[in-house]
């Protein structure tokens, strides 16, 4: 997949898919969920799978909302591995059981992403290491598949601390671990404190031998510096395909550009690769960054994106909107 995607940029690496925008839980910074919506038929999310493998697509990664409330998401799985794509998911991880996980590891996933956000939980989130060391001690008991633990430090978190325990819990379970810097509504950069850097330093040592390795964009980030020379490809090697069916350059920049996926054919993919961004400098979407690193070396973005406005967030049914959470908040993590 590698020497494919660094001979051949008329492909995306990676999609990010929402089977659900549903989350059995309502963390108070998180824009990217709602208590409402039905999940995504099974045979829509095959059609979009299937769309995707014919633009060559090498990983496709469930997302929302929490991708296990689907009730066919062993389905979807199994129908990504049949066209030779990797499988992940990004998950809370409250429904795992030794159970699950065996239906996990039958689907054929292979690689599993938990954001834990505090030792112990609070008003602002309730994915902490108190309440899912037992599912993690499940993972490394019952999962064939590899598992990465992602700790976050930046504004709004009240014990940036706790970063460093949940990374060193991590290793102890044999699992992977990364940090990310949290950004602001727009996937935009938030500088850390002093003792925040230090303690980000610290956890990213122990990831040194993951793919979260490649996070050199995030040193400057840590300090507050943009990211002036890193070409963004999102909407060429990275897309990201809403509950709607969509395409979208990111999370954050919902709406744009807002194709459906039906629709998206090579061309799409080209514009979207050849495109400055001009909310790149200052992101912190550290998906895009990573899979984006493999083309930053050549090709010269030549177009801009003009539609977007790194200032201004755009929303599609967000949990504000829906009526289900108090108002859009103003930072966000991935």
């Amino acid at each position: 997949m590698v020497i494919r995607g660094l001979i051949d940029t008329d492909h995306p690496v990676l999609a990010h898919m929402i089977p659900t925008r549903r989350c059995n839980l309502s963390c108070t910074y998180c824009n990217e969920y709602d208590q409402v919506s039905d999940p995504v038929p099974t045979a829509e999310m095959f059609r979009r799978i299937d769309h995707l493998a014919s633009l060559g697509i090498g990983i496709i990664t469930m997302s929302g909302g929490e991708p296990l409330l689907h009730p066919e998401l062993d389905a979807i799985l199994t129908r990504i591995r049949s066209h030779g794509a990797i499988a992940s998911i990004i998950t809370n991880g409250y429904f795992l059981t030794a159970e699950r996980i065996q239906k996990l590891n039958d689907a054929g996933l292979e690689y599993m992403q938990i954001s834990i956000d505090n030792v112990q939980p609070d008003e602002t989130s309730k994915k902490s290491l108190k309440v899912l060391d037992k599912k993690l001690q499940l993972l490394a008991e019952h999962a064939d598949f590899d598992v990465n633990i992602n700790s976050v430090v930046g504004g709004g978190v009240d014990h940036p601390e706790d970063a460093l325990t949940i990374a060193l819990r991590a290793v102890e379970l044999g699992f992977s671990s990364t940090v990310g810097v949290i950004h602001d509504g727009y996937g935009q950069l938030q500088p850390l404190s002093p003792g925040e850097q230090r303690i980000y330093r610290k956890t990213k040592r122990l990831g040194n031998h993951s793919y979260g390795r490649l996070t050199h964009f995030q040193d400057n980030i840590v300090e507050g510096k943009p990211n002036n020379y890193w070409r963004c490809r999102a909407g060429g090697r990275y897309l990201y395909v809403c509950e709607d069916g969509l395409v979208h350059y990111c999370s954050q920049q919902r709406g744009y550009p807002g194709t459906p996926l039906a629709e998206y054919n090579t061309e799409q993919v080209r514009q979207g690769y050849h495109s400055e961004k001009p909310c790149a400098p200052h992101c912190t979407i550290s998906c895009v960054h990573k899979v984006s690193a493999i083309d930053f070396w050549r090709d010269p973005q030549t177009e801009v994106a003009s539609r977007i406005n790194p200032n201004t967030f755009v929303h599609i049914q967000t949990a504000a909107q829906s009526g289900s959470a108090p108002g859009v908040p103003a930072t966000a993590r991935r």
